[in-house]
């Protein structure tokens, strides 16, 4: 597969910004920089980031064992996959394929840029039906996307239905792990040299407890990763976000002891949904969250908000109806879901 084939004209002809900071290297304490309309006055944030992010992204190559050169780092996850679909998707002619019930913003940032979207819903066990994929695609078909562990359902994809798609779709396939962490399955970061159409997307806004700074990775060739370089704002990711992420991902056993944790208070939390009656089904999880069939969606997630407690009702997502999506809590929160689900079941 030639990558080059699969971008769109107008961005291979791209000439990039330059900001500043990209024109200049080697950044050392004692410089005077006077070259990109600073305010010269050091409160800590009166100059602009590092445009690449080169000390965070030799931190994630030192966890992960990818290059830095394989790594694009965006402004949350979304940022990354607007990035994607700018770079090989053509408005107004081109599509991409969603596998429902999936991540909402595949569907959302299609619509955004103009791009066609066909979807191809999971099968009864929330298995991709690879035939049908496949069949589906087209020539205009340019980016498939794979959310693996799945949002909303919570189980990882069968691995011989992920190769097959990844070494028989003609686009690019996007595997979006950002529940990688919670699964005992292998992160396909571990075969990303194998095929050159493919991305993996990953996140620290789950495992990693840093939602709040907004940080999405991307994972790809150098070839992808130089594309994509090419279209993204100069300056994403801010200095705080860089800083934070770098002093959290140093502390050491940090991350792994809270997925210790959620995953123990995972296995408490079904345990105790059993016992839960208008609890039909609770689905597999390989994430932080647990989906459950119940008897009524809509009359128990609003239950819940009267008593306080927010969740996701995911009802109207195919093959999902009547489910409630619950997030793993600390051990004191939930305790307070069970203890509501059981009070609330007497009416």
């Amino acid at each position: 597969m030639n990558i080059q084939d699969l971008i769109r004209p107008t961005i291979k002809a791209l000439k990039p910004y330059s900001s500043a900071r990209d024109e200049f290297q080697g950044v050392t304490d004692d410089m005077v920089f006077l070259d990109a309309n600073e305010n010269p006055f050091e409160n800590g944030v009166n100059r602009y980031p590092d445009p690449q992010q080169g000390k965070l992204k030799a931190v994630l190559s030192g966890i992960k064992g990818i290059s830095t050169k394989q790594i694009l780092l965006g402004n949350g996850s979304d940022e990354v996959l607007d990035l994607i679909y700018r770079a090989f998707c053509e408005p107004n002619q081109d599509n991409v394929i969603i596998l429902p019930p999936t991540y909402g913003m595949y569907e959302v940032l299609a619509n955004l840029n103009a791009i066609g979207i066909k979807k191809v819903n999971l099968d009864a066990d929330f298995q991709p039906k690879v035939d049908a994929v496949l069949n589906t695609a087209d020539a205009n078909s340019k980016l498939l996307f794979i959310c693996s562990p799945n949002n909303p359902s919570g189980n990882s994809f069968s691995s011989k239905a992920i190769e097959a798609l990844v070494s028989k779709f003609k686009g690019i396939v996007v595997i979006d792990e950002a529940y990688i962490d919670f699964s005992n399955e292998t992160s396909w970061l571990t075969r990303l040299n194998e095929f050159p159409n493919l991305i993996v997307t990953q996140t620290l806004s789950k495992a990693y407890a840093m939602a709040g700074i907004r940080l999405g990775i991307c994972y790809a060739s150098t070839e992808i990763i130089t594309v994509l370089n090419t279209i993204k704002p100069p300056y994403n990711i801010n200095a705080l976000t860089q800083n934070k992420a770098i002093e959290l991902l140093g502390i050491k056993d940090l991350a792994n002891n809270q997925i210790a944790d959620i995953l123990k208070e995972r296995s408490a939390l079904i345990s105790e949904l059993k016992s839960i009656g208008y609890v039909s089904k609770i689905y597999p999880s390989d994430a932080n969250f647990v989906l459950v069939k119940v008897d009524d969606a809509n009359k128990r997630y609003n239950q819940l908000i009267e008593k306080g407690i927010v969740i996701r009702n995911r009802t109207t997502q195919a093959g999902c109806e009547n489910t409630l999506r619950l997030t793993v809590g600390t051990p004191e929160e939930n305790e307070i879901l069970i203890k509501t689900l059981l009070s609330i079941s007497k009416s």
